[in-house]
């Protein structure tokens, strides 16, 4: 923890300069987040601190009670009939389009004829308080005619039930190579899904406006769809829709599409009955009408030679996606781009099946279907080493894509500035693997009852919207005549530090203190038809838009100064530096410019555009480059497992990641540990039920454990690898968002290694995630089963392998 205190040591204050002179708050330094105080207060605004309007009212919703089925009734007279009740709207009272679905049709508003999922918004209600809107909502009464759901991946294969087509690509000719193979192994391995728990539910508050107009106050990643979407089911243009969205308190991907339904919800009400309506979904109904992480249920074939280098990979992914299509299309291709993760995997066939189940619809979460397919590649690399009997870091050094492997990804990609090599070898010193694997094996040679593990796993994920349109941004930009700078971009704040960044940008590029600059809410009437805030691209879009914004008007400012000093010729030799403005031996402050520049009607506003570059994917062939650059990491985790009831402590972490040339250290630090704390937690206790009926059962924090501070590994040490993006990404830097997920998977690599050592690593359990103490305690229990009674000295094997 030491590095990461050491690195939240921020300046003094944001306002005064800094010890060379030059104003604070530029790149590259850490910064506090800008909310930081007003959050610590508790005087930062959300959706639900907003100040109602007069005469607000309040919307709940009513669900189904069955999976899936005809509906062949609904009575709402005792919820019309309850206290306080206003209004009460159905699937038919929509005037304009009742499918929302964000890309694929297939989500209707409110059920529409039949029910897809247990919990299923059927009606919503409208009250003069949130009670009686809820309470009201208990009452109504839907009839369906029952039919049998689909709840797993393999009753969904057997009716061939898919939400979208299956997608496959691949090279050269794996099945011939795994047909006359000496080596190959198999494996198969179900993957969980995970709730987002974001601090902040869904919320939305709907305030109606003159001739149809709506505005929208909503806890959303994407404003420009909430936009679309409450105009379509208004029937009204998008220019009468205004979205506004300062922050969330957390959104993970849950708010990316799925915040949507109750904006729409709020609208279609507020423009019913002409009057404010707020819909706060309580956790426990967010919990059943909310997407989660795709669980996946993968399987591979691998051949490889005497050295566990890989010759040949098949490899299935089934993402189970809920009832419809949402986002689940470029999630599972993400899960297939990132099957290989940082390894070289010979000749390859790689199918990707969108599975569709009564559940509700899954939807984005950080790493967007990135970590289910990540996670087969290290389960390769173990499963390999086992049956090798060579130490599973070696496996993975042999196979990291270079010269001697190969530099092409099974879709076509060159993997070009690859990091990882020397990332490993920095960690492997650093954290000692070495020696504390011979400690690891030494102590579990001489403790009957706990057992260590030790694992080093690398990331390699690449950065980029995989729909290539998504991949734009836009920004506004105002510079006020006495030198402040109000900042407008498509971004939205989730916690994740976007402002603060996108700020320190705007003030680099002004050569002024970061005070002056404001970053606004996200406002759909400032910044039109913006991407979400996802894939990690939130800093590398908009903080490219708004740079490019500062441009513009530097040249004008630049060109506006140079004229005033009769030197026309020379603006482009104008510098912003330390709050001035500086031709040759000429210099003026900023605020004086700015008024100089508004005198001779130079226009002090601009917009800024960005789109990145050098993407090209073909899904009909399966090749391309879908990713701008990758972003590396490497992580290694050390655990202790009691084999008598399967519970287990994360002992120590050491990370390096690569963040380019970073920003600002503190929050991509910040980043990285929280990133590495939400992966542990969906790899060990998130564990996602539904019971026989489709009724998700893990429905609030009593029953769905997520990692809390006792869980966080008592050694913790996070370091930035400090090496500049080789990409012309904003200042070389590169995404920190979803990367550091991935690199919790050293954690159930950890686990698997103790559990090995019953067999003296002779064999790779079998652990499916969660990695709960039940599902660690079975595979114990399987593994002592197959106990070695011979087992070869261990250490020795080790060292000469290291040697090797």
């Amino acid at each position: 923890m030491r590095k990461l205190i050491d690195s939240l040591s921020l300046e003094q204050s944001s306002h005064a300069l800094s010890s060379t002179g030059q104003p604070s708050g530029r790149v590259h330094t850490s910064q506090k987040h800008e909310s930081a105080i007003r959050q610590v207060q508790g005087s930062a605004n959300y959706v639900d601190d907003i100040t109602e309007p007069q005469g607000t009212l309040y919307a709940a919703i009513g669900l189904s009670q069955c999976a899936r089925g005809k509906i062949t009734a609904i009575d709402l007279s005792a919820v019309r009939a309850s206290e306080g009740v206003i209004d009460v709207v159905t699937i038919d009272d929509v005037p304009g389009h009742k499918d929302i679905g964000p890309v694929f049709k297939g989500d209707p508003l409110l059920a529409n004829g039949e029910i897809k999922f247990y919990g299923q918004p059927v009606f919503a209600v409208l009250a003069t308080s949130v009670f009686a809107a809820r309470q009201a909502a208990l009452k109504g009464q839907v009839t369906v005619d029952g039919e049998t759901a689909i709840l797993s991946a393999q009753e969904a294969h057997q009716h061939s039930a898919f939400v979208r087509p299956s997608h496959r690509f691949g090279q050269g000719n794996p099945d011939t190579i795994l047909q006359h193979a000496e080596n190959t192994v198999s494996g198969a391995l179900d993957i969980g899904g995970q709730e987002h728990m974001y601090l902040e539910g869904q919320v939305s508050l709907a305030v109606p406006c003159e001739e149809n107009r709506m505005n929208i106050y909503t806890s959303s990643q994407h404003p420009s769809e909430v936009q679309k979407l409450v105009a379509e089911v208004l029937d009204v243009r998008l220019h009468h829709v205004m979205v506004d969205m300062r922050r969330m308190g957390g959104g993970f991907g849950g708010k990316e599409t799925q915040a949507a339904q109750w904006a729409c919800i709020a609208a279609l009400l507020a423009h019913r009955n002409q009057r404010a309506v707020k819909l706060r979904l309580p956790r426990f109904v967010d919990m059943h009408v909310t997407g989660k992480r795709h669980p996946f249920s993968n399987a591979f074939d691998v051949a490889f030679d005497d050295k566990g280098k890989i010759m040949a990979t098949r490899m299935e992914v089934n993402g189970i996606c809920g009832h419809s299509p949402d986002l689940s299309d470029a999630i599972v291709d993400r899960a297939m781009f990132h099957v290989d993760n940082g390894y070289f995997l010979g000749d390859s066939d790689i199918v990707g099946h969108r599975l569709q189940t009564n559940m509700v619809s899954h939807t984005a979460y950080r790493g967007f279907g990135g970590p289910q397919g990540m996670i087969m590649a290290e389960a390769i690399m173990d499963k390999i080493a086992r049956h090798a009997g060579i130490d599973p870091l070696l496996v993975r050094k042999r196979n990291l894509y270079g010269a001697s492997t190969g530099t092409k990804t099974p879709y076509g990609m060159e993997v070009e500035h690859n990091l990882l090599p020397e990332m490993i070898d920095a960690l492997e010193r650093k954290a000692n693997y070495w020696q504390r694997r011979e400690d690891t094996a030494k102590f579990n040679r001489n403790s009957p009852i706990v057992k260590k593990g030790l694992a080093l796993t690398p990331v390699k994920f690449g950065i980029s919207f995989t729909a290539k349109h998504l991949n734009q941004a836009g920004a506004l930009v105002h510079i006020y005549t006495d030198g402040s700078i109000q900042v407008n971009h498509g971004g939205t704040e989730m916690g994740q530090g976007l402002h603060t960044k996108i700020g320190q940008i705007a003030a680099n590029e002004f050569g002024i203190d970061l005070s002056m600059i404001e970053v606004t809410s996200t406002r759909t009437d400032k910044v039109p038809n913006t991407s979400p805030t996802a894939a990690s691209s939130g800093t590398d879009l908009n903080g490219k838009a708004v740079q490019n914004a500062c441009i513009t008007l530097k040249k004008r400012l630049a060109a506006c100064f140079a004229k005033k000093l009769g030197q026309d010729e020379s603006a482009e030799q104008v510098t912003f530096e330390n709050g001035h403005v500086v031709l040759g031996d000429e210099k003026i402050t900023f605020p004086d410019l700015i008024q100089a520049a508004y005198f001779e009607r130079v226009s002090l506003s601009t917009s800024g555009f960005y789109q990145t570059p050098k993407l090209a994917y073909n899904r009909d062939t399966g090749e391309g480059r879908p990713f701008f650059y990758f972003a590396y990491g490497v992580s290694m985790s050390e655990v202790s497992i009691d084999t008598l009831t399967g519970e287990y402590t994360v002992d120590r972490v050491d990370i390096i990641h690569d963040v380019g040339n970073s920003l600002n250290p503190a929050i991509d630090i910040g980043q990285i540990e929280g990133a590495f704390i939400q992966g542990m937690g969906w790899l060990t206790t998130e564990d996602l039920k539904w019971n026989e009926s489709g009724k998700l059962i893990s429905e609030n924090m009593a029953t769905y454990k997520i990692p809390a501070i006792g869980d966080t590994p008592a050694v913790f040490n996070v370091e930035l690898y400090g090496k500049e993006n080789a990409e012309d990404s904003i200042y070389h830097s590169k995404a920190v968002g979803e990367p550091p997920f991935m690199l919790a998977i050293s954690v159930w690599c950890a686990l698997k290694d103790a559990i090995a050592s019953l067999s003296y690593y002779a064999i790779d359990p079998q652990l499916d995630t969660p990695a709960t103490p039940e599902r660690v305690l079975n595979a114990i229990n399987e593994m002592q089963k197959h106990a070695v009674t011979s087992p070869t000295d261990l250490v020795a094997e080790l060292n000469k392998s290291s040697e090797a």
